[in-house]
């Protein structure tokens, strides 16, 4: 294919996709917030004890069968790592009336053998009691930020957040380079959360790749078991300390 075929067949994709996604409905829960939007809502100083369907994710753990597949010149190629992951509690967070409970993370991952960094995210995990509505934020050391929304029970073992170009409520943004040559499209991962006690995600980033005749799916998948438990968020170690 000649390169301005090419580059044509590139945009047509990614404006196709983006098409096809424009009418995706939001996926958070509506709330009615009170008309004062200065005065902070009250919040308890026990983090662990208010983080809904995140609670099982507090701690320190570590998953050595992850597979990621990802784009590469001559095809996909499918990659095992072994990956670190530690998510400690915040104190909670208002935005005037709206409470946040959450998880501050890092992931470090390096493939079997190997000492050099296979990847590197951090970010938060947030909850909001009023309304179920779940966010994380994630940004990687290659110049690309994303915040993905979702909802779930309190009591919910699996959950879904998403994000996707162009939204109001989620989003994606990322460096030169990445929007043109492997330009993320969305952003989805799935945790779900095991009665032995482990926790296991499915994450699927859909981007557009210019070699590829259509958006590619980069997948990675692992089962983390628990390595450590969790610090109390700062507030409420402090009370326990006195």
């Amino acid at each position: 294919m000649a390169a301005a075929e090419s580059a044509g067949c590139f945009f047509a994709v990614g404006q196709n996709f983006i098409q096809q996604n424009q009418g995706t409905k939001m996926n958070l829960k509506p709330h009615t917030y009170p008309k004062d939007i200065y005065t902070e809502g009250d919040a308890d100083s026990n983090t662990l004890a208010h983080l809904g369907p995140l609670a099982a994710l507090a701690g320190i753990w570590q998953g050595d069968k992850g597979m990621d597949t990802s784009p590469k010149a001559d095809g996909p190629e499918d990659s095992a790592y072994i990956e670190r992951v530690e998510m400690q509690p915040i104190d909670a967070q208002a935005n005037g009336p709206q409470i946040y409970y959450g998880l501050r993370y890092h992931i470090h991952i390096v493939e079997p053998g190997e000492v050099e960094t296979f990847h590197d995210q951090v970010g938060y995990w947030l909850w909001e009691p009023a309304t179920g509505n779940l966010i994380q934020t994630l940004t990687i050391p290659r110049g690309l930020t994303v915040m993905a929304t979702g909802n779930a029970a309190a009591d919910a073992k699996t959950f879904t957040v998403t994000a996707k170009r162009g939204a109001n409520v989620n989003g994606i943004s990322s460096n030169p380079f990445l929007e043109e040559s492997f330009r993320m499209e969305s952003y989805t991962i799935t945790v779900t959360v095991h009665d032995d006690g482990t926790w296991s995600y499915e994450q699927n980033t859909v981007m557009t790749v210019p070699n590829y005749d259509k958006p590619f799916e980069h997948t990675d998948f692992n089962t983390l078991h628990k390595v450590g438990e969790a610090t109390p968020n700062p507030t409420a170690l402090a009370e326990q300390q006195s």
